[in-house]
């Protein structure tokens, strides 16, 4: 499946007020679960819109080699604190159970897709003053070399 076209998609239904979005969508094809992937997206975006700041920016980008990445503006985080962030439950900031607001399940739920996947999860803080972060997903690209070897009939 073309995860390009799926996280244009996905960027689309994705609000975005008041945010910068840079989108560099490449071709990439992997093999998986359409709507797993899908989620992966959803999640990984949605995280990228609620946790900005006003006038901040997104940027996604899929790459022929396997990537997909997605950065964000946003509070400086440390850098010793971005592997929680990957754990369910894990929050940057204490809980204040208000509306709209995530259990921190976002980014945990993106790593099993993607272990789900074969693909490789790795985040981490954006410098300030921009501050964010940015989630980096590897997912494994066929070699074309080796299929061309044997075509179906």
């Amino acid at each position: 499946m073309d995860l390009a076209a799926l996280a244009a998609a996905e960027l689309a239904a994705c609000p975005q007020q008041g945010l910068t979005v840079v989108r560099t969508l490449a071709p990439l094809t992997v093999t998986g679960d359409r709507l797993l992937l899908g989620h992966l997206l959803r999640n990984v975006l949605i995280n990228a819109v609620r946790h900005n700041r006003a006038g901040g920016r997104i940027a996604v980008a899929t790459s022929p080699d396997g990537e997909l990445t997605v950065s964000n503006t946003g509070p400086v985080i440390d850098p010793a604190d971005v592997a929680g962030l990957l754990e369910p439950f894990r929050r940057r900031a204490e809980r204040q159970h208000t509306a709209g607001e995530g259990a921190g399940l976002g980014l945990s739920i993106v790593a099993s897709i993607a272990r789900a996947h074969g693909a490789e999860l790795a985040a981490e803080a954006n410098p300030g003053p921009e501050g964010g972060l940015t989630v980096r997903v590897r997912f494994p690209v066929a070699d074309s070399r080796r299929q061309g070897s044997v075509q179906p009939e």
